[in-house]
C-alpha cells in the first residue's frame, strides 16, 4: 500500500495488522512542518498515531523512514530516529501480547490504538474492574459482578485513606496485600471474608495478564498466599432435619415458606437459593426436575421424591411453562430478579435461624446448611464421595471435602467405641 508515493506499511507475520513510521503530510503546520506518525492499520482500516516530533518534508528521508541528517531541531538527529524506532518496539511488543491472549482479533483499529496508546506508565487496576463488571453486568452475570463491585469499593475505600483516588497494576505487590490484609483483620474483620476479597482481586489480576494489561512477571499471588479458616459445622443432623420438617408452622406465613424452600434445597441435593428461585414449571418433567446451575453451568437432572412432590404441588397449583414454581422472583427484568432474590435470601437466613430456634437445634441453620447437610447424610448413607462431589457439582474433590471436615460429634463418638480395647 503506498501513500503520496511512499510505501508505508510492514505486514506482521502473524495476521493483518500493520505499523510504520510514516510522514503526515494531509497537514501542515504553520511552520511548514508535517508531524511523524505512526501508521496503524488492523483487518483493512488505519488510523495513525502521533509521535510527537515534527519536521520539514526535506528533513524526511521517505525511504529509510528516518529524519535525515538535514534537520536542525532541539534534539539530535539519531535520537530522534532511535525514539522513534524504541516506540514501535513497544507497540510490536503490545500487538505480541494482545494476539498472544486471544485479544488482538476482537479490537477495532481504533480499539487497538487505544490500547497501544495509554499514556500511563501502568494501566489502571479500578479502570479495569468496572470495565469487567460492566461486560459481566452485559452477560447476565450479576453475581460475579456484584462479587467484584464490592472489592473494588473497598479497595477504593482502603485507597481513599492515603489520599490516593486510583490503583495501578503496578501497584498491587506482594507488600500491598500484605499491608491491605493488616488493615483489613485490624479492624475486627474475618479471614474468611478477607479471603473472597483476595480472590476477587486474584481473578481480576489473571484477566488482566491475558489481556496483555498487567505482566505475568509482576503477578504478586506467586508470593502472596490467600488464608482461610475453617468454618465452623454447618451440616445439622437426620433427626433435626426431620424437626424442622415436622415443626407445626402456620400455613401461608413466612416461616411455613421458609421451611418448604430449605426442605426442597435439602430434596435438591443442596440446590443453591438462587437456583432454587429461577426454578420454572418448564425444569419439571417425568417425575424429575433438570436445571443448569447458573455458577458452574453444571446440568443437574433430580429424581422427585415424595415429600419433594408435595412441595411442588403446593406451589405449582394453576402455574405452566415458564413461570416459576416458587414465589421469590417478583419483576420481569433479569437484573430486578437477582435483587429480589438478594433480599429474599436475607429474609430467608432470618426465618431458618427463628426455625432453628423453636427446633431446639444449637447449630446456626442458614442457607448453606441444607447443602452441608445433604453432603454430610449421603456421606454417612455410605454414598462414595466421588459421587458426593458430582451432586454437589463440585470440580474436584477437595471441594466436597471442606462440606465434609466435620462429622457431626456423636458419629465420630460411635466411631471411638469401635476402637476401644476393653
Amino acid at each position: 500500500m503506498r501513500a503520496h508515493g511512499v510505501r508505508i506499511f510492514c505486514i506482521l507475520p502473524w495476521m493483518s495488522t500493520h505499523i510504520a513510521i510514516s510522514l503526515e503530510k494531509r497537514r501542515k503546520g504553520q511552520d511548514g512542518t508535517f508531524m511523524i506518525v505512526f501508521r496503524l492499520g488492523h483487518f483493512r482500516k488505519t488510523t495513525v498515531i502521533p509521535s510527537g516530533f515534527r519536521v520539514l518534508e526535506k528533513d524526511w528521508d521517505a525511504k529509510r523512514r528516518q529524519v535525515r541528517k538535514t534537520h536542525r531541531g532541539t534534539l539530535s538527529v539519531s535520537r530522534i530516529n532511535q525514539q522513534l524506532l524504541n516506540q514501535k518496539a513497544l507497540y510490536l511488543e503490545r500487538i505480541e501480547q494482545l494476539k498472544q491472549a486471544n485479544q488482538l482479533k476482537g479490537l477495532t483499529a481504533i480499539e487497538l490504538k487505544e490500547r497501544l496508546t495509554n499514556k500511563r506508565d501502568s494501566y489502571s487496576f479500578f479502570e479495569f474492574a468496572e470495565r469487567i463488571i460492566q461486560e459481566l453486568r452485559k452477560a447476565q452475570k450479576f453475581g460475579n459482578a456484584r462479587n467484584y463491585d464490592t472489592v473494588l469499593g473497598v479497595l477504593k475505600t482502603y485507597q481513599n485513606q492515603f489520599g490516593k483516588e486510583d490503583l495501578s497494576f503496578e501497584e498491587i505487590t506482594y507488600r500491598f496485600l500484605v499491608k491491605f490484609e493488616h488493615a483489613h483483620l485490624e479492624k475486627g474483620n474475618s479471614i474468611n471474608g478477607l479471603s473472597v476479597y483476595m480472590r476477587a482481586i486474584r481473578a481480576l489480576y489473571n484477566k488482566a495478564i491475558k489481556e496483555g494489561l498487567a505482566k505475568r512477571e509482576d503477578y504478586p499471588f506467586a508470593e502472596y498466599k490467600i488464608r482461610s479458616k475453617p468454618t465452623q459445622k454447618r451440616a445439622i443432623t437426620v433427626e433435626e432435619m426431620r424437626s424442622i420438617l415436622t415443626i407445626e408452622l402456620e400455613e401461608d406465613s413466612h416461616l411455613f415458606h421458609y421451611r418448604n424452600y430449605f426442605i426442597a434445597s435439602y430434596m435438591l441435593w443442596g440446590i443453591s437459593f438462587m437456583d432454587l428461585a429461577f426454578l420454572k414449571m418448564s425444569n419439571i418433567s417425568n417425575g424429575r426436575i433438570s436445571y443448569r446451575r447458573r455458577k458452574t453451568e453444571k446440568v443437574y437432572d433430580i429424581p422427585i421424591s415424595d415429600q419433594l412432590a408435595e412441595i411442588i404441588a403446593y406451589y405449582a397449583e394453576d402455574k405452566e411453562g415458564e413461570t416459576f414454581i416458587l414465589p421469590i422472583i417478583k419483576r420481569e427484568k433479569l437484573e430486578d430478579q437477582y435483587r429480589d432474590i438478594k433480599w429474599a435470601r436475607k429474609r430467608y437466613n432470618k426465618g431458618l435461624r427463628e426455625i432453628g430456634e423453636q427446633c431446639g437445634i444449637e447449630e446456626k441453620v442458614t442457607s448453606y446448611v441444607a447443602r452441608h447437610s445433604f453432603a454430610t447424610q449421603a456421606l454417612l448413607n455410605e454414598i462414595p464421595i466421588k459421587a458426593i462431589s458430582e451432586m454437589l457439582g463440585h470440580n474436584n474433590l477437595s471441594t466436597t471435602q471442606v462440606y465434609l471436615k466435620s462429622l457431626p460429634s456423636q458419629v465420630l463418638d460411635d466411631y471411638s467405641k469401635q476402637i476401644t480395647l476393653l
